[in-house]
């Protein structure tokens, strides 16, 4: 599973709070929906290794996290915070 994946490779971000949640459902009809979930995700995480970087620095400490996860799926919100 994708959210198995991204649990994995996020632990390396040493998060104090992690929730990745598959929000596919919502998306029903809608582009980059595919039957069966995992196109679209929410991760919700807290890290000390996030302090002093600016949101787009987060994003990109994820993206980059992430690697090829990212192209796999339609949409990833992100929601980052040091604490």
């Amino acid at each position: 599973m994708i959210a198995d994946e991204m649990r994995e490779r996020l632990c390396e971000i040493e998060p104090s709070r992690l929730e990745i949640i598959d929000e596919s459902e919502q998306h029903r009809g809608h582009g980059g929906y595919r039957e069966g979930g995992e196109s679209h995700f929410r991760i919700r995480m807290a890290s000390p290794r996030f302090a002093g970087l600016s949101l787009v620095a987060r994003h990109r400490l994820v993206h980059r996290t992430l690697g090829d996860i990212v192209p796999r799926i339609h949409a990833l919100a992100l929601e980052l915070s040091e604490s």
